[in-house]
């Protein structure tokens, strides 16, 4: 069944307006499920002002729905997952307060370095922080990143993101005398500096005596 929102059989006399296009003035018309129309006078891709991106922000069939998606859209989505992530390790992990200040410590650090890092994609590293205490040593990547794959599969995420999260735990988990930018790529990098950060982090906290790092 089609989303009654994007159905035009709902449709009101609201559903088609004109805008000023925001780079000449000439006049742009909107249907209310353009996530974007192209200015005949300039050529300015403009995003549909009056666009509700609501349910999309949650919905796995958004870009089935709405076509290409923008970025505003796509950012959205993506911190509205990384939440739910956060959410279910708190869950996966249940009492152990450890593991929970522990990915959360990664996370924070991978945040940091994701914003001051070109091509880096702050959802992924973020995403791989939380959840890569879930991976199982095995010798197929597919197997160990196993539980990972299933957790975010059922909270729709995207395949790509996905294989991008485990190839970044993967990288991290697997023993390597030392893993170049080309073999793990800028995510693992960076997964890899906010895990150190964090070791560092809690070895200060836990150091005896009044004086801490």
């Amino acid at each position: 069944m089609q989303c009654p929102g994007q159905d035009s059989r709902f449709w009101d006399g609201n559903a088609v307006f004109e805008t000023p296009c925001e780079q000449c003035g000439q006049v742009v018309e909107f249907f209310k499920d353009d996530s974007r129309r192209v200015c005949k006078n300039c050529g300015h891709r403009m995003l549909n002002p009056k666009i509700d991106f609501g349910c999309a922000t949650y919905c796995p069939y958004a870009e089935q729905c709405l076509g290409e998606l923008p970025p505003e859209l796509l950012r959205k989505k993506q911190e509205e997952l990384v939440d739910r992530v956060a959410a279910e390790t708190k869950k996966l992990y249940g009492e152990d307060f450890h593991r929970i200040g522990h990915a959360g410590r990664v996370a924070r650090h991978a945040a940091e370095l994701a914003d001051h890092t070109e091509g880096a994609n702050p959802a992924v590293v973020r995403i791989a922080a939380y959840l890569h205490d879930l991976y199982q040593p095995a010798e197929e990547p597919e197997t160990a990143t196993g539980d990972i794959r299933q957790l975010l599969t059922e909270l729709n995420a995207n395949p790509g993101l996905v294989e991008e999260v485990c190839a970044a735990i993967d990288h991290l988990r697997r023993p390597r005398t030392t893993v170049t930018t080309d073999q793990g790529g800028v995510n693992f990098n960076i997964l890899a500096e906010a895990h150190q950060r964090a070791r560092q982090q809690e070895h200060c906290n836990d150091s005896p005596g009044p004086t801490k790092c």
